[in-house]
């Protein structure tokens, strides 16, 4: 509702609650208007909400683990770091998990026949970095459905180099406001989390000049630069997050229907985060945590450390900070839906 609306509403209500009978006309900004009329006016209004309301699909979100989402209204599919493969590298891995252990120098693999099952069609992909965990199964994504995928440089890079079409890649840096069939999206400046308390940074980006050859090794995964974005899909604006990091200025003013938070083991180490992250976002009506798991083991493992770890202080301290919010947990591959 816009600010004219709003202004002839609360004069409509003023009106209607008065105690004693009115005067006959009641001056207003660009119309007299008579008691009955205000009746009228406010049913108008009553209605056009109930038809809005009645009318907007529902939202469907589905939580694939490390920063990873898939977003619909019903018309357009929206992935955004989408990585189910989750295969062991690196360490952090359970002694129950019987799969392969990968090193960094090896070739980065993806597991095609889970892809398969969990993601047959996307229209568009949101790239938040380059790191293997985010970016490792999407040059096979983008590959077989013929996505459209939004990303920085170094992300598009690396698309490149396994073979996807320039005319399904978009490079950004960050400040963009792009509008495409079915849904728009801002492009909002970010920051890695900050890991190894506190001692990562990786300036690295890959550009027109870099050659690479596919298949990239998992080490070959750079971060290239962190995104954040606005997604305006289904009447609703989501915030992304794809790190346990952001910068609060470029958060000021977005007010987000839906927050996915970053809500990791790296976030302890900044200053009162969970605060700082709520109060930038103006207390979203919907909070969904984000990238809180152990991303390296397979679906249907426990996540019980995680939980207790990441996931329950941030409830109780969004209880504390922003009592309106509705937190809801994500479990992997169970749609959220928002009505």
């Amino acid at each position: 509702m816009n600010t004219d609306a709003i202004l002839v509403l609360s004069v409509l209500l003023s009106e209607l609650s008065r105690d004693h009978p009115p005067d006959p006309e009641v001056p207003m900004t660009k119309f007299r208007t008579t008691r009955s009329q205000c009746f009228a006016a406010l049913l108008s209004i009553a209605a056009s909400a109930l038809a809005l309301a009645q009318t907007q699909p529902p939202l469907e979100m589905t939580y694939f683990g490390a920063a990873g989402w898939r977003i619909t209204d019903g018309e357009t599919i929206v992935l955004v770091d989408p990585w189910p493969s989750r295969v062991q590298y690196g360490g952090a891995g359970h002694p129950d998990d019987e799969r392969p252990i990968y090193k960094r120098t090896d070739p980065a693999p993806v597991d095609k026949d889970l892809v398969d099952k969990l993601i047959p069609e996307a229209d568009y992909i949101l790239m938040q970095h380059g790191h293997f965990d985010h970016l490792g199964d999407v040059p096979y994504i983008a590959e077989k459905t013929g996505a459209k995928v939004v990303g920085t440089e170094t992300v598009i890079m690396i698309l490149k180099a396994y073979g996807i079409p320039d005319e399904q890649l978009y490079p950004v840096k960050g400040g963009e406001d792009y509008l495409f069939d079915g849904f728009s999206v801002r492009v909002v400046p970010g920051l890695h989390s900050a890991l190894n308390q506190k001692h990562y940074i990786d300036n690295r980006t890959y550009d027109q000049s870099t050659y690479l050859k596919a298949p990239l090794r998992i080490e070959q995964f750079i971060e290239g630069g962190a995104l954040s974005f606005l997604v305006r899909l289904g009447g609703r604006s989501i915030l992304t997050m794809g790190s346990m990091n952001f910068i609060e200025r470029e958060f000021e003013g977005l007010e987000p229907d839906i927050l996915l938070a970053g809500i990791n083991g790296s976030r302890l180490g900044l200053y009162d985060y969970d605060r700082r992250l709520l109060e930038s976002t103006d207390f979203p009506p919907i909070v969904i945590p984000t990238h809180w798991d152990n991303f390296r083991l397979p679906y249907g493992f426990s996540q019980e450390a995680n939980v207790k770890r990441n996931l329950i202080p941030f409830v109780e301290t969004a209880k504390q900070v922003s009592p309106n919010s509705r937190v809801i947990l994500p479990v992997h591959l169970e749609p959220i839906v928002i009505p």
